[in-house]
């Protein structure tokens, strides 16, 4: 086998030489040496040589031009100053109405209802259909301490007749794992004894305290196996 000269490097044109011997290829003279020629310029520079080359070119026919669809590229941006107000009248009503925050679009939120009770019901409750006669703040209390006055204010309300409460027992968020309080009271309301007078509940509105309060809606008489079984009670 012969050995390549440059073994290890690619050599596409290294037998060009002998094979234009072999077969010569016609070469056309080239028509920039004719212009020059002809001219008399004297070639200085690539500019010089182009313009010189292009010196016999004519436009081409507008008939035959073929022009590309217009199209708006330009990006229309809205006006800086209303996008200003716009953020600034969000956040005022954010933070001294508490209009644009969903409570109930957050991880925060909680809702129960009794077996007799249909989703509806909650719903209303969490919009503020139904008026709050009486409240508790568990803040600064342990989980017995909150868990006694928690039983007494329910016991309280519902020998009063009161329907509609609220507790306030916060967020729990200088907890380290979840929320201590807020997880108790929902434990008392579905697993408690109480659970058989609570009608449904659910994070209050943000005017109320939001994910750190609870709304509760008492029955008039506690549940029974019976009642269990009927249709979906409606307020």
């Amino acid at each position: 086998m012969k050995k390549s000269k440059s073994s290890g490097f690619n050599t596409p044109f290294e037998d060009l030489k002998s094979l234009l011997k072999t077969k010569p290829v016609p070469l056309s003279s080239f028509p920039v040496e004719k212009v020059l020629l002809n001219k008399k310029i004297r070639y200085e520079n690539d500019e010089t040589l182009f313009e010189a080359a292009m010196a016999d070119v004519l436009p081409i026919d507008k008939k035959n031009m073929i022009e590309p669809e217009s199209r708006d590229y330009s990006v229309r941006c809205p006006n800086q100053s209303d996008i200003a107000d716009e953020t600034i009248l969000a956040l005022e009503n954010l933070v001294f109405h508490g209009k644009g925050f969903d409570v109930e679009s957050t991880s925060e939120y909680i809702e129960g209802t009794g077996p007799d009770v249909c989703r509806e019901v909650v719903k209303r409750l969490h919009q503020g259909k139904f008026s709050i006669q009486g409240f508790i703040d568990l803040h600064g209390l342990n989980v017995a301490e909150a868990q006694e006055v928690f039983e007494n204010f329910l016991k309280e309300s519902v020998t009063t007749g009161k329907r509609g409460v609220l507790v306030v027992h916060g967020r729990g968020l200088s907890s380290p794992n979840e929320p201590v309080l807020k997880t108790q009271v929902y434990h008392w309301l579905t697993r408690g004894p109480w659970r058989k007078w609570v009608m449904a509940f659910s994070s209050a509105r943000s005017c109320d305290g939001g994910a750190g309060a609870t709304y509760v809606l008492l029955r008039k008489s506690p549940v029974t196996k019976r009642r269990r079984k009927k249709k979906c009670f409606r307020c």
